[in-house]
């Protein structure tokens, strides 16, 4: 039976990375399909995908007249697929040849799965972002910035980390895992639909894992620097859609109200920060 691999990219504003990311991904063992998205770019992003297309016909593109959103294109990317894994992989992580085929042959044993990697920057140093907990609602009441903080520490005592999250510049599980989710949530624009998706996944049995022994360059922001209020603004509306989605039934109206002001406080917070840049 085949396994090969479906590989989704999404792409925004991406021409500084999408190149060097394409050529490796064809590059890539087992990788038989390769999906560009397009958000409306406007900086020849589709012109870098249509050349990858001419040259190789694993390649195919979608080019959206608007920008939909992140989990919409991740949706579109996968319904043009065919092969039993998926791979979502950002247009500025660059993949080594074995990656994707290692991290595959590691979820095959677990049956549903959500896997990812370490990713480091150009200099080496790890993301600590990559694994991730649950957001803490009632951390973030006590302190607004404290239930945004989703980091994990690394456990290098173990291959395969589980952990109830991960970053999604780099996710792999099985198709039929999707489908039977449902695909991405269309409702998030961009931030918090990975914690979305890890979450549903779990419920559904799956197990989600972080491969520690695996490891991507990751050219971070590459798409967020042009627009740093608006992805600041959806983190947070993400962030509030992921609080009803999953707790706000359990909690009272006061709690509620709180977190959606201690969200939206955090949120205030980062304006200096974001001038200063």
């Amino acid at each position: 039976m085949s396994q090969s691999i479906a590989v989704v990219v999404v792409s925004y504003q991406s021409a500084s990375t999408l190149d060097e990311c394409l050529l490796r991904l064809r590059a890539a063992q087992d990788v038989s399909e390769i999906r560009v998205v397009d958000n409306n770019s406007s900086d020849g992003s589709m012109d870098i995908a249509q050349r990858h297309a001419v040259a190789d016909a694993r390649v195919r593109f979608i080019a959206n007249p608007d920008n939909p959103g992140f989990a919409t294109a991740c949706n579109q990317g996968a319904e043009e697929c065919s092969a039993p894994w998926l791979a979502f992989v950002n247009p500025d992580l660059l993949v080594e040849p074995q990656t994707l085929a290692r991290l595959r042959d590691l979820g095959q044993p677990l049956g549903d799965c959500v896997l990812g990697v370490e990713q480091v920057d150009e200099q080496g140093n790890a993301d600590a972002a990559v694994r991730r907990r649950d957001p803490d609602f009632a951390a973030m009441l006590r302190h607004p910035g404290a239930g945004s903080r989703l980091s994990v520490p690394a456990d290098h005592s173990a291959p395969l980390q589980v952990v109830q999250a991960l970053s999604g510049a780099l996710l792999l599980m099985p198709r039929s895992l999707l489908m039977r989710l449902g695909g991405w949530d269309r409702g998030y624009r961009l931030h918090a639909e990975d914690l979305d998706l890890c979450r549903r996944a779990r419920q559904a049995g799956a197990t989600v894992a972080i491969a520690n022994d695996l490891q991507v360059v990751h050219v971070r922001g590459v798409s967020s620097r042009s627009r740093p209020f608006f992805v600041e603004w959806h983190k947070h509306r993400g962030l509030w859609r992921y609080f009803c989605k999953f707790e706000a039934r359990q909690r009272s109206l006061p709690v509620r109200i709180g977190v959606w002001g201690a969200i939206w406080a955090h949120a205030a917070l980062q304006v200096p920060r974001l001038l200063l840049r």
